[in-house]
C-alpha cells in the first residue's frame, strides 16, 4: 500500500511540473502559457493569450483584454474595440491518469465472484485555451458599444487580478 501511495504521489508531482499555470505574462515561445501581440497596422493588433491546462474561460478572456488594455496605454490611445474574437481549446481531459482499484476472480478449479470497485485522477489538468483578439484603438471619448473598452478602467479593474 505504500509502494502504491508513493506511487500516485510521485505522478501527481510529475503532473504538477508538466503543467504551467495561468498567469500573466509574456510567453516565451508558441506553445508557451503567456500573452503575445502582434501590429497589423498602426493602431490595430491581434492579441493572444494561451492559459495553461484547466485555466478557467473567463480567466484566458479576461488576460487577453489585459494585454490589450496594457498596449493601448503604452501607445498612448485611450480605449480599444474589439473587431473580432475566439477561443479555442488545445488538448483534452485525456491527460495521464493514476488509477487506483480492487476486484476478484477464478483461480483453478474453483470459481469467485468479485466485485471491482475502482477511481481515477486526471493528472493531466484538462484542455488549455487560447483567446484571439484583433482590437483597434482609439484617442478621445470612447465610443458607444458593448465591444468597446476603455483602456485605464480596464487596466484598474483587471489589473490586480493579474
Amino acid at each position: 500500500m505504500k509502494r502504491l501511495l508513493l506511487t500516485v504521489a510521485l505522478c501527481a508531482g510529475l503532473s504538477a511540473c508538466a503543467s504551467a499555470p495561468t498567469v500573466y505574462t509574456a510567453a516565451n515561445g508558441p506553445e508557451a502559457v503567456g500573452f503575445s501581440s502582434y501590429r497589423i497596422e498602426p493602431g490595430r493588433y491581434r492579441v493572444t493569450f494561451r492559459g495553461g491546462p484547466g485555466g478557467s474561460p473567463e480567466q484566458v478572456a479576461d488576460y487577453a483584454l489585459l494585454r490589450a488594455a496594457d498596449i493601448a496605454l503604452a501607445d498612448g490611445y485611450d480605449w480599444f474595440r474589439v473587431s473580432d474574437r475566439s477561443m479555442r481549446q488545445v488538448g483534452s481531459n485525456n491527460g495521464p491518469r493514476v488509477s487506483l482499484g480492487t476486484g476478484g476472480g477464478s483461480y483453478g478449479r474453483g470459481g469467485g465472484v468479485g466485485i471491482g470497485l475502482g477511481t481515477s485522477f486526471d493528472l493531466g489538468g484538462g484542455p488549455a485555451l487560447t483567446q484571439t483578439l484583433e482590437v483597434v484603438m482609439g484617442k478621445g471619448e470612447k465610443p458607444p458599444g458593448a465591444d468597446v473598452y476603455d483602456a485605464r478602467g480596464l487596466r484598474s479593474a483587471l489589473g490586480p487580478r493579474a
